[in-house]
């Protein structure tokens, strides 16, 4: 008898999900990028994030929402 195995199938690769959110949820998201981009050093360090990273993060268009929106 002869063991295979069964970890290495050649599996398609499925295309990514797109979900489509609504002209609010953009607008959501757009606007809280924006006031997130205005807050100052310490208060960003209230909310455990440094300026560097906030800066990132508003940087990103209105369509690159968090990961958990997606599902």
């Amino acid at each position: 008898m002869a063991f295979t195995d069964i970890t290495h199938r050649h599996v398609a690769p499925q295309p990514a999900a797109r979900r489509t959110f609504s002209l609010r949820t953009l607008f959501d998201v757009w606007r809280s990028r924006r006031a997130l981009a205005r807050l100052d050093a310490r208060a960003l360090n209230d909310i455990g994030l440094n300026t560097e990273r906030a800066a990132r993060e508003s940087a990103k268009p209105i369509w690159d929402v968090p990961a958990n929106w997606r599902d």
